[in-house]
């Protein structure tokens, strides 16, 4: 099989996008001024490629498979171009999805899209901004924005940005306010269509797709494991949550019972005292590495 070309997307969402991977199972190396990383799969070549411009590398088969935004996707509406395998949700510092929001300074008078009629907006999502605006009826500038975004809004330059945010707090801490929510975006897993129709390639995008979906959904979760005597797995097992139900096992001593389920991590710290009390000893937590 010729070598499965795979676009890591380069900048903000490398490094949580190679950790994913080593996760799901391949090792992949950047190295120093070069865009061709190492990968321990003789069936992947990958490369270094801007998530701005993923999409159309993808589209016109100089990559086979690539991660990238749902909304540089849009922005260069490659959507019919291109096969969405599958959404990762993770980012640079979060598993939760992003979204651009139109954001002003806190004493602006613009309280909604429609007050921005002859207004200059910033952002580096031109193109769906422009469409975004033009379909609320609204006529205004959209500039290209090389970055320091925010700081344009602040020091009066604009009368708007679009920019992208996971959680709100930067834009808060510099005086700004977000009118309204423009794009929830999220990491797709995209291939080329050509790719797809071949067999081998096929397979292989399709286990790239299960590991990494895999390993996101890992997590979520923690295994527990735990002992309680015979007595009281009845009020033990009504606690727990369960993909289907828990395994319970003997153990030698047969008063005692072993019992290992999957939970979501959020409900651990007040799943665990409530075990606890209800006759559960020995509780182990551990991670998961992947969840099928």
């Amino acid at each position: 099989m010729n070598k499965l070309k795979l676009g890591i997307p380069k900048g903000s969402l490398e490094e949580a996008t190679i950790a994913l991977f080593r996760q799901a199972g391949w090792t992949i190396s950047p190295r120093s001024r070069n865009y061709y990383p190492d990968v321990n799969d003789p069936q992947l070549a990958c490369a270094l490629v801007r998530a701005q411009e993923m999409a159309p590398y993808v589209a016109n088969g100089t990559l086979d498979l690539g991660l990238t935004g749902l909304d540089w996707i849009l922005e260069t509406e490659t959507e019919s171009a291109v096969e969405q395998i599958c959404t990762l949700t993770y980012s640079k510092s979060s598993n939760q999805p992003s979204r651009w929001v139109l954001l002003v300074r806190e004493d602006s008078p613009i309280r909604s899209v429609g007050d921005l009629n002859g207004c200059k907006v910033a952002t580096e999502l031109v193109g769906f901004t422009r469409r975004f605006l033009a379909g609320r009826g609204v006529t205004a500038s959209v500039e290209f924005s090389w970055g320091a975004t925010e700081a344009k809004v602040v020091e009066g330059l604009v009368d708007a940005a679009v920019e992208i945010t996971e959680t709100g707090s930067t834009i808060r801490a510099h005086g700004l306010r977000i009118v309204e929510d423009l794009l929830y975006t999220d990491t797709r897993l995209i291939a080329n269509p050509a790719a797809l129709a071949d067999p081998r390639k096929r397979a292989k995008i399709d286990q790239i797709a299960l590991m990494l979906q895999a390993a996101l959904a890992a997590r979520h979760k923690v295994a527990l494991k735990l002992n309680c005597r015979a007595g009281a797995l009845d009020e033990v097992v009504a606690l727990l949550p369960s993909l289907h139900a828990p395994t319970v096992s003997h153990l030698y001593d047969p008063e005692w019972l072993a019992v290992e389920t999957i939970v979501d991590t959020d409900a651990v710290r007040e799943l665990i005292p409530r075990l606890r009390a209800a006759g559960a000893e020995g509780i182990l937590e551990y991670e998961l590495r992947k969840m099928i």
